[in-house]
């Protein structure tokens, strides 16, 4: 049973809670229900919390995979950081009006190596199992 994925999970959670209140504010405060009417402001914010959608359900099952397989727990650790800095840093980079590639850049990194390193480490474990 996972011990250290569900705190990260529940961060991440936390964060998901954010940026959906932040969405649901900006379109009561630009008074568009449906869609974003080509809304700079709405379309940011719709696009930060769809990217951290499309990113985290996997980025998350990974990781409980390498913690599952008994990885070390530093492991396990440093990707949850590496998934919630990202998003994190992702998110705040995206949202800005003068938008900061470089805090996205390194958002993406982040996720894109915790990815990379969680599936690399199980496709070896699998290999060595089988």
């Amino acid at each position: 049973m996972p011990t250290i994925v569900p705190f990260y999970a529940s961060l991440l959670a936390l964060l998901y809670f954010y940026l959906s209140v932040r969405v649901i504010r900006t379109r009561r405060q630009e008074q568009i229900p449906l869609g974003d009417h080509r809304n700079g402001r709405l379309l940011r914010a719709i696009r930060v919390h769809s990217n951290f959608s499309e990113y985290v359900p996997l980025a998350l099952i990974l990781i409980t995979f390498v913690e599952l397989r008994g990885f070390s727990p530093l492991l396990v650790h440093g990707l949850g950081m590496s998934l919630l800095g990202g998003r994190a840093v992702h998110a705040y980079g995206m949202s800005q009006e003068k938008e900061n590639y470089r805090l996205r850049e390194v958002g993406m990194f982040l996720t894109f190596g915790l990815i990379f390193i969680a599936a690399v480490r199980l496709i070896g474990w699998c290999l060595l199992r089988s």
